[in-house]
């Protein structure tokens, strides 16, 4: 085995490999998912996912990814393109530009089959470009019902076959994306997860209070992330029945952090960081793990592009990392970048955020100390924050701080990866903060952000809500810039 995976990476690395031996790509992800309810992240209660933790003995789990935008349609624009959000035009529920290369298109010139399950309006954020397969939620039993992924699976493998071509498969479950599995309320189409979890089975994640209305959510939520994990485990025994497991590069991640207050839909550490397991027999040693190196999926695009020996399009803004795949070690990938623009229903929100292995520092533009941040995220967990907060000051400055932030955010995520204590005024951290910005700042430069002049000016609101004006709208919250559609969503991407 040793001598085949030496002999494969070299074939790989040296770009020697002939059309019908190049791997295939599965990417499977997850919809809203906490990085730490897996198992092998050190979930609870430790048999929630046992597909997902199976796969990982045979896989390299990264224990540093990251998504570069917590919210659904933007950061899977982010996948397909390999562009940070003000680079593809995809700043939120709107699309990339047409000039825009998509990783969809540049592996189809390249002979690659292409297919996709779920999430298929999201994951196509041009309309040239086209999957030569794909099924959306409806045809998925909402999106919820492993079976139905088993099946369409199978289907699209024997497709690739009669072709005789690799193939690109991106299977998206919708779980466990809100509405959680309430077994008495069975979503229409969805399956019953094989495990039905109870309030008292839950381990709240630290930057939630624990209270009984949120353990009661959480309690579905585990329903339904135990659905997701069946519908992986259908996945995988469509691909292992297939006969192509062997060639196959498969990935698992989710597309944001879980959907509640101080996850989904922001910039602190959980509601980017995703997991990440990488399995590709022959060349990847199973049942390792990389603590050092961060990862996220800008460097997706870059990463296909070199597993497959395909011909890459210029700007991409991500880096291959195929080296760690190969047990190697890659300089500069010591901190990820995160942002937000727009969220759902287009209100405009802009975060910037920097983190590395001991610190993240955060810069929230929109934040005056009057607009009201809300997302559609809440449910029974800010419902019972909400009540709990009229006798426990504590949790009111929690729900104050989710509502209306502050400009900057500095959080030791060594200590404090739940990010509760901003230390940004803290003066024993005043030259780490000064040498994050100046890395956000370098960055920024480097991908033309909109937001670097509102962060040099920053002090000065009236310059900062003119940038914000000029990029997103004439008020700060409403809709990006563009043409509205009757759904209400924009049309036309900023450019």
């Amino acid at each position: 085995m040793k001598l085949l995976h030496v002999a494969i990476t070299l074939l790989v690395l040296s770009g020697t490999l002939s059309a019908a031996d190049r791997p295939n790509i599965l990417l499977f992800t997850a919809d809203d998912l906490h990085a730490e309810s897996l198992g092998v992240y050190g979930g609870r209660p430790n048999d929630l996912t046992p597909n997902l933790d199976a796969f990982a003995a045979e896989s390299l789990l990264f224990n540093k990814a990251h998504v570069n935008v917590a919210i659904c349609a933007p950061c899977r624009a982010v996948i397909a393109t390999g562009r940070y959000s003000h680079r593809s035009g995809a700043m939120g529920f709107m699309p990339a530009r047409e000039d825009v290369p998509d990783i969809v298109t540049t592996l189809k010139a390249a002979g690659y089959h292409t297919g996709i399950l779920g999430k298929v309006g999201h994951s196509t954020p041009k309309k040239s470009m086209q999957w030569d397969y794909h099924f959306d939620q409806n045809e998925l039993g909402n999106g919820r019902n492993p079976n139905i992924y088993y099946q369409r699976s199978q289907v699209f493998l024997k497709e690739t076959q009669a072709a005789k071509k690799p193939f690109y498969f991106m299977v998206n479950s919708h779980d466990p994306h809100r509405p959680y599995c309430n077994p008495a309320k069975l979503t229409s189409g969805a399956a019953m997860p094989s495990r039905v979890y109870k309030p008292e089975d839950v381990t709240v994640p630290g930057f939630l209070p624990d209270l009984p209305g949120v353990r009661v959510e959480l309690a579905t939520y585990l329903n339904s992330t135990r659905r997701l994990d069946d519908t992986f485990g259908k996945v995988m025994q469509a691909l292992k029945e297939s006969g192509e497991a062997d060639n196959t590069l498969v990935l698992f991640i989710t597309d944001n952090g879980i959907a509640v207050p101080f996850a989904k839909c922001n910039t602190w550490f959980h509601s980017s960081r995703s997991p990440l397991l990488v399995r590709w027999p022959g060349v990847i040693k199973q049942g390792t793990r990389d603590d050092k190196h961060f990862v996220s999926v800008v460097d997706f695009f870059p990463t296909f592009m070199d597993a497959t020996r395909a011909e890459g399009p210029s700007g991409l803004d991500g880096r291959s990392f195929l080296p760690l795949l190969n047990g190697q070690a890659q300089a500069g990938r010591d901190h990820v970048f995160t942002q937000i623009d727009s969220k759902a229903g287009g209100a405009a929100v802009p975060m910037r955020c920097v983190q590395n292995e001991n610190f993240g520092y955060i810069y929230n533009p929109f934040s005056d100390g009057k607009y009201r941040y809300s997302n559609n995220n809440e449910g029974l967990t800010m419902a019972a924050m909400n009540k709990a907060a009229e006798s426990d000051p504590a949790i009111q400055a929690r729900v104050d701080l989710f509502r209306h932030r502050v400009p900057e955010e500095f959080y030791d995520l060594k200590n404090d990866p739940d990010c509760l204590r901003n230390l940004i005024a803290d003066p024993a951290h005043a030259e780490t903060v000064k040498a994050m910005q100046n890395k956000l700042v370098a960055q920024m430069k480097k991908t033309d952000d909109p937001m670097l002049a509102a962060f040099l000016d920053r002090n000065d609101r009236v310059k900062v809500d003119e940038v914000l004006a000029a990029t997103y709208g004439p008020k700060k919250g409403a809709p990006a810039t563009g043409k509205k559609t009757k759904s209400g969503k924009t049309s036309k991407a900023i450019k």
